[in-house]
């Protein structure tokens, strides 16, 4: 027989023979789940015959199913098949150790299979341990912040200011500072705020944490109007604004040295304040004044 005729009945012989074994009818989609959300892995064999299919995990080559029994202990690990030719491994609350590759396999000589990939994806956290808490430093000191994030992918970490202004950070004015550590170089009263460490992977939902940071500084004092003009008998506004943290004690005095008394002498000090700053007001002067300043 020529060799021709013979590599054609060779081809042929071989056909039938491997129609006659099992097929994988799909590849074996690769998924990815969130930790704490179930996975479904499917394998879709035809003509499957006497032949039985199992699961196994890769990387530990541990055997989780043959046909119809689940053999491994694990208790999230469940098996469901359809029409002897889907068969379908279902892990229940997936953690990050089930990330890997599992195999579908036919008993056939030689063993046939497919192998498809659990990704577990793990949204971003904050470790605590590891992450500044609120602060408070004096005015002109080096200040660094940090935070330390964990999930799978790595997590992208960056600073911002609560309030959305910039931030004056090495000579620039910047809205976002990138990675782990923000550090500021002689702290100044304006860096005074709430500071957003945020932290996100793709995985939702991103987390943030806010970090609280005081500057002390001595008091500044501003009159807005040093000289006050008024008739006898008119009533007259004498105000002063301090800056300070912590909040400054203010109090007025006449001339000799005496601190002045609200109520007395028809007179009344409101204080009022805002963030770092207080606003004092000598009010209601009349004609005894005279006699008080001397």
């Amino acid at each position: 027989m020529p060799t021709s005729s013979r590599a054609r009945k060779t081809k042929r012989t071989y056909a039938r023979t491997e129609a006659s074994f099992p097929r994988f009818a799909e590849p074996i989609p690769n998924i990815t789940v969130t930790i704490g959300r179930d996975a479904l892995l499917a394998c879709v064999v035809d003509n499957l015959k006497g032949y039985k299919v199992a699961w196994v995990r890769v990387d530990t080559q541990t055997i989780l199913s043959i046909h119809h029994n689940v053999i491994t202990q694990n208790p999230r690990i469940s098996l469901t098949y359809n029409d002897h030719r889907s068969w379908y491994l279902h892990i229940r609350e997936v953690e990050e150790n089930d990330r890997g590759w599992y195999m579908c396999q036919v008993n056939t000589d030689p063993m046939r299979s497919r192998k498809g990939y659990l990704q577990v994806v793990v949204p971003p956290a904050i470790v605590e341990s590891m992450t500044s808490n609120d602060m408070v430093v004096r005015e002109g000191t080096n200040v660094t912040l940090n935070c330390k994030a964990k999930g799978f992918p790595e997590p992208y970490v960056m600073w911002r200011r609560e309030d959305g202004d910039e931030m004056a950070i090495g000579g620039e004015n910047v809205n976002v500072v990138d990675g782990e550590i923000l550090h500021i170089t002689k702290v100044s009263r304006l860096h005074m705020a709430a500071y957003l460490c945020v932290a996100s992977n793709g995985v939702p939902p991103s987390i943030s944490k806010r970090v609280q940071l005081r500057v002390q500084f001595p008091p500044m004092l501003s009159i807005p109007n040093q000289l006050e003009g008024a008739y006898v008998g008119q009533d007259v506004v004498l105000e002063c604004h301090t800056e300070a943290y912590p909040a400054s004690i203010n109090y007025w005095t006449t001339e000799r040295g005496d601190m002045i008394i609200s109520g007395k002498l028809n007179l009344n000090i409101r204080v009022t304040n805002s963030p770092g700053e207080n606003r004092s007001r000598l009010m209601k002067l009349i004609p005894q004044l005279d006699s008080y300043w001397g």
